[in-house]
């Protein structure tokens, strides 16, 4: 790192991000499900979903600016796949992270609702729009994974408005959201049967009761 680069410039160029937490366990969504890696959360997000669980990331002033080079170094000590999430990870520049990952030989996942500019090197981004801050209209073609949060009928319509965009080869989920997964799951299956493009992702972590 230059030694002349103030703070500003180093949070500006993605060498320094403001770290929620890191830890090693199971991918519990969407088509990598059930699949071991170590995952990066990073703070900050203006989306603002109502039913989000980890609204604690929203702030990114109550997460301590990181050293990208120390996140790399942590990940390697764990796994070769990465999962980098949020928060909203494209809120920041992830050239300078993901550089420094790939250096390394690591996978690296994304997962963002896609409403900031797409910035990195991805193996795989799971795209997740959000009614009230839609993605960017590049980032459509460049999911590998559209995954709808389902809380109530009336998200399928825009699921399906969600799944004109992206490419054919994207693969598409349906997840239901967690506080009322009793109640659409049924819902979820049934459309499903109907519509089988789709595919329906449960939080495999959560009834394992991990992180």
């Amino acid at each position: 790192m230059p030694a002349f680069m103030n703070q500003q410039e180093q949070i500006d160029q993605g060498m320094l991000l403001p770290l929620m937490e890191a830890f090693y366990s199971i991918q519990g969504e969407g088509f990598h499900s059930g699949k071991a890696a170590y995952f990066i959360r990073i703070g900050g997000c203006d989306v603002g979903c109502h039913w989000c669980d980890v609204k604690e990331s929203w702030n990114p002033d109550l997460h301590p600016l990181t050293s990208a080079d120390k996140i790399v170094d942590d990940a390697i000590k764990y796994s070769d796949s990465v999962v980098i999430t949020g928060g909203e990870p494209l809120q920041w520049n992830m050239v300078y992270l993901t550089e420094k990952l790939k250096e390394k030989g690591v996978k690296i996942h994304l997962e963002t609702s896609g409403s900031d500019q797409l910035t990195g090197e991805w193996d795989w981004i799971c795209l997740s729009p959000k009614r009230n801050k839609l993605p960017l209209e590049a980032n459509y073609e460049k999911a590998h994974e559209l995954k709808v949060i389902i809380r109530s009928k009336q998200d399928f319509a825009f699921a399906e408005e969600q799944a004109q965009k992206v490419t054919a080869d994207c693969q598409l989920y349906l997840q239901p959201e967690w506080s009322v997964r009793e109640k659409v799951t049924p819902l979820i299956t049934d459309f499903i049967a109907k519509n089988p493009k789709w595919k329906v992702s449960i939080q495999i972590h959560k009834y394992l009761n991990i992180p």
